[in-house]
């Protein structure tokens, strides 16, 4: 476990407060900068019993041994069930379980028994929470009884990767500390190093997230998705209903992203002659948006945010699938 080439700074910044350091650090940003990874080696940090003039862990005392084993003592990761590594991902991992979306209170209920409990090695007890939109309503009011009593030792690392959605009084009792998106040269560096093809496209796709580029990029699901957008982009119209057939099987939420990144660009296009997602199929973007009506657009943009909101719970994903394509030929 390493530092991301642009964390390296943040890394140095943070460590200057070792003296003060708060009982609560709230790791804030977008889902695919390595949020995960950086607050995975800050708790080793704090746990290592011999780290380097960096801050950085030893890899080498029985600390690091045992959090490099998942067995750390005075080690907690509380995240949603099915949670693996989420911020390094995109959602395009092609799972075939589907995620459970919410910490509960029963989780929390367990925290505090650790929390409470006295250190193994007479050091930190450290706890690591992601995301934090994820606690549910009596998860996180159970969260906050525990950051506002905070037992001696015990030190909370929180990750989000959408701060507004994090409850006020939460985010009130943690020192809050951003960590920085890569521009675009880091990133393409960065990708570049892990033997990407196409990083300028997978980017573009990703959102300029590194992580997610490089998930996009490892996925079994790309395939799929380069073929549903040469089918939007297609001069002729297409049949929804075939369509739908081919995407079946993949998590519904994905496909609804695919088809709110494509209506993105096709508004920005038609309102700017910019695009952000898909900058390879410029011109077919451009033919496309000067012949698709802008409020009919609009509307489309609506009714596949509506269907985000319940994308976790379809009564049948095929079904979902051919209502939203032919809301779009439609048009």
């Amino acid at each position: 476990m390493a530092l991301y080439p642009w964390q390296q700074q943040a890394w140095q910044q943070l460590n200057q407060q070792r003296r003060q350091w708060p009982h609560a650090l709230l790791l804030s940003g977008p889902q695919g900068i390595g949020k995960l990874d950086f607050a995975r080696l800050l708790a080793q940090s704090l746990l290592c019993e011999a780290p380097q003039a960096d801050h950085q862990p030893c890899g080498q005392c029985p600390a690091c041994n045992w959090f490099g084993a998942g067995s750390h003592p005075d080690f907690r990761e509380l995240a949603p069930a099915s949670a693996d590594e989420d911020d390094n991902k995109d959602g395009d991992a092609g799972k075939k379980k589907r995620a459970v979306q919410q910490i509960n209170i029963k989780q929390v209920r367990e925290l505090n028994d650790f929390v409470n409990l006295s250190s193994h090695r007479q050091g930190y007890r450290v706890t690591l929470l992601h995301p934090a939109e994820a606690l549910n309503h009596a998860a996180a009011n159970a969260l906050l009884k525990t950051l506002e009593e905070p037992a001696p030792g015990a030190v909370f690392i929180v990750i989000s990767h959408r701060l507004s959605r994090v409850l006020p009084t939460i985010r009130s009792r943690c020192r809050l500390y951003p960590l920085p998106t890569p521009n675009a040269g880091q990133s393409q560096a960065w990708l570049a190093q892990q033997a990407v093809a196409d990083a300028g496209k997978l980017l573009a796709r990703a959102g300029q997230l590194p992580l997610a580029a490089k998930a996009l990029a490892d996925s079994d699901n790309l395939p799929a998705w380069q073929s549903l957008l040469e089918t939007l982009a297609a001069a002729r119209g297409f049949d929804p209903l075939k369509t739908a057939e081919s995407l079946q099987k993949l998590e519904l939420p994905q496909v609804i992203g695919w088809l709110q990144k494509w209506v993105y660009d096709l508004l920005s296009c038609k309102l700017s002659g910019q695009v952000r997602n898909h900058p390879d199929l410029l011109d077919a973007l451009r033919q496309h948006a000067a012949r698709l009506p802008l409020q009919g657009l609009l509307d489309y943009q609506k009714q596949l945010q509506t269907a985000q909101r319940s994308a976790h719970h379809p009564l049948n994903v095929r079904l979902a699938i051919e209502a939203l394509l032919l809301g779009y030929t439609q048009l």
